[in-house]
């Protein structure tokens, strides 16, 4: 996972550095979370088409990237608001499976 996790985040700094040259700035965190939410959408519909429930329109590579694509910008996210996605990701197992428990 920290693999993950370090490749994740320095994939974003190259992205800020792009947002820097373009915008002058880079993105903020909301920017990062109002463009992962438009990923977790996509998710959405891609699931849809298929599953035959929407016109076909995209590959099953597509879905696979979008999922990809929201895992990594959750690291990002969790990363730009000082939390740690393992201690994250671990307490809400723990906490599930002692509710299913």
């Amino acid at each position: 996972m920290q693999e993950i996790i370090n490749r994740s985040l320095a994939i974003r700094e190259r992205y800020h550095q792009i947002e820097e040259r373009h915008h002058g700035n880079k993105w903020s965190v909301e920017e990062d979370a109002l463009a992962f939410l438009t990923d977790a959408a996509l998710i959405g519909r891609y699931t849809m088409s298929q599953q035959v429930r929407w016109p076909k329109g995209n590959t099953p590579a597509e879905l696979e990237h979008k999922l990809g694509e929201s895992i990594w910008w959750l690291i990002v996210l969790a990363n730009r608001m000082d939390l740690n996605i393992e201690d994250a990701v671990n307490k809400f197992l723990t906490r599930t499976e002692d509710v299913l428990d």
